[in-house]
């Protein structure tokens, strides 16, 4: 087991802060004692955070920008001095077929989803590797980075793109005492869905929660709890459902069952759809 880290005074960094998963863990983490710098596109949902914080900085910002991480990075160091954790959490979803989606489509997810990752983390380590002082790199990269649902290769591509990345990101700065761990939660109910189905040109339909059994939802603040508990006691994932973790470990070991599985939760579908 882990030795178990007292994150009191320990700042975080917090990309896609405002709203959701981000907002959520600002929030408990504030609650552990840790200084908070949230970025986000919107400064209105970011200060709104920040004002339930005790020590919480808003920095908006787009993490396409080539220079997001360096100006994020500057201003957590101003603020509560170098970050010990980085939490990569901003993102975006898109509901298309395959085959249907377009290259500037996909472009566009994996600038945010797995490019701005990329900046991110990789500024963040370079910093921590010169300061040699440790510390805690993070990525959401969703269940579906181990399997893609229908509708949703491009971003299951993207975030599988980001949790190999990570992956490699472990073995390499261990050594040095800086952890790499990629969050897996299952389908979360935050605006993130009517955001993809705006992006995508379905407002008005169902969107993705909508085809998401009860059981397989959860709320923001259990995404949270369990990203916190990984800061205090580093590990290379975090799950916060063991059923769909045991059904990305079937999807390796049992392809065809789990395209089964996936084709009657679309049939399903069809028939509630009319």
């Amino acid at each position: 087991m882990s030795k178990r880290v007292q994150l009191d005074g320990r700042p975080i960094v917090i990309t896609g802060g405002g709203t959701g998963i981000g907002a959520a863990t600002a929030l408990a983490c504030g609650r552990a004692g840790m200084p908070v710098v949230l970025a986000g596109r919107r400064i209105e949902p970011l200060n709104d955070v920040c004002s339930q914080l005790e020590q919480g900085v808003a920095v908006q910002l787009d993490v396409t920008s080539p220079d997001h991480a360096t100006e994020l990075l500057d201003a957590a160091e101003q603020a509560f001095g170098p970050p010990w954790a980085v939490l990569a959490n901003a993102g975006r979803g898109l509901d298309r077929t395959a085959h249907v989606t377009t290259t500037k489509e996909l472009q566009e997810i994996f600038d945010v989803n797995f490019f701005a990752t990329h900046l991110l983390l990789s500024e963040a380590a370079t910093r921590m590797l010169e300061r040699e002082s440790g510390g805690h790199l993070l990525a959401s990269a969703s269940c579906v980075s181990k399997f893609a649902p229908p509708y949703h290769g491009a971003y299951a591509a993207s975030k599988a793109a980001q949790d190999l990345f990570c992956q490699a990101m472990r073995l390499e700065l261990a050594p040095a005492g800086v952890h790499v761990s990629t969050v897996h939660p299952i389908t979360t109910v935050t605006e993130f869905f009517d955001v993809s189905a705006e992006v995508s040109g379905r407002s008005g339909t169902r969107s993705g929660i909508d085809h998401t059994p009860r059981f397989l939802q959860q709320s923001p603040e259990r995404v949270a709890a369990a990203i916190v508990k990984c800061l205090r006691r580093p590990r290379p994932e975090v799950w916060t459902s063991g059923l769909v973790r045991l059904c990305a470990a079937m999807r390796m070991l049992r392809p065809a069952l789990m395209d089964r599985s996936m084709k009657k939760m679309l049939e399903n579908d069809r028939l509630r759809d009319g």
